[in-house]
């Protein structure tokens, strides 16, 4: 673990113990006022704050105040408590988890572990499809490379996707996002449960890796599915005409088909790959060529399969 650990307290007995039973979890900063421990999450954000609710009065003003930024929300809290005055008001004490100080010797490494395993998972969670972001589409990879684990690794992004948030608004384009996130996770699933990943890098841009041997599969299922559901996502006058009026990026007037999904697909098999970035930029090329043929289509190096072949 890297970063710091603040601990508010003015108890010498709590710190005491906390300053123990965290020995080697990193940083631990101690300050027994709150003016201080504010100054220094001001100045450098830690990985986790622990206050303490039965000592320091002011420490419930701090968190309510830290949760009700938008800068500091993330700030994942750990609240201590003396049972002995009843149970708080989680509702209005904006604390993540919680410790009774009778159970502090005990539970303390524990809570702190999965409190700062549930942060890392909020803060690498895509807000909008649920998907991991680019944070654990990067570790899935690198970690496979390093394992010599053969892969395949899929880059997903939609065609039109730009003209059609330009008409009918961010709200359905977000909506699409989505739906061809569900999709990707489904059908990835689907072909392989266990040991398979999906990610959204953001924007219309998803990721899947998967074994080799039912990466084509998945391909081929994606469009399949996406270019049945996605018409419905159209008024129905644009869905019949099969494009949308729009204009491109020099204002002029054009026709843009219906969204269409590009993949490039990668194998790690037989290749020298040893950093993630040189595995996903290979990927990128090859959606980008996917891009040149007209409608859904996934291309494998040297290979292109449009729609109508899969």
């Amino acid at each position: 673990m890297t970063g710091t650990i603040l601990i508010l307290s003015g108890d010498p007995a709590v710190t005491s113990v906390i300053q123990r039973e965290l020995s080697g979890e990193g940083s631990l900063l101690v300050f027994d006022r709150v003016s201080s421990a504010y100054d220094c999450i001001c100045n450098e954000m830690p990985l986790l704050l622990i206050a303490d609710m039965a000592a320091e009065e002011d420490a419930k003003e701090l968190v309510t105040f830290l949760k009700d930024d938008p800068l500091f929300s993330g700030l994942p809290v750990i609240g201590l408590f003396d049972d002995a005055k009843g149970v708080p008001e989680w509702n209005v004490l904006q604390v993540d988890d919680y410790i009774w100080k009778k159970d502090l010797k005990r539970e303390l490494r524990t809570r702190v572990q999965l409190c700062l395993l549930r942060a890392r998972r909020v803060v690498e969670m895509n807000p909008l499809t649920r998907l991991p972001g680019n944070i654990s589409i990067n570790r899935q990879i690198q970690n496979r490379l390093d394992e010599k684990q053969p892969f395949a690794l899929a880059y997903a992004d939609l065609d039109n996707f730009k003209p059609y948030n330009d008409t009918y608004g961010f709200s359905r384009g977000d909506d699409v996002l989505r739906i061809t996130g569900r999709l990707l996770f489904t059908i990835t699933k689907d072909r392989q449960n266990e040991g398979s990943f999906v990610g959204h890098i953001g924007g219309d841009d998803f990721v899947s890796i998967a074994d080799t041997q039912v990466m084509e599969d998945i391909c081929r299922d994606l469009i399949l599915a996406f270019d049945r559901i996605i018409p419905t996502f159209y008024d129905p006058e644009d869905r019949d005409r099969g494009f949308i009026q729009g204009h491109n990026r020099s204002g002029r007037a054009r026709k843009f088909p219906l969204l269409a999904i590009s993949i490039g697909v990668v194998f790690s098999e037989g290749s020298s790959f040893s950093h993630y970035g040189e595995i996903t930029e290979i990927a990128a090329e090859l959606k980008a060529f996917a891009k040149e043929h007209e409608g859904s289509c996934y291309r494998i190096n040297q290979r292109n399969y449009s729609a109508d072949k899969a």
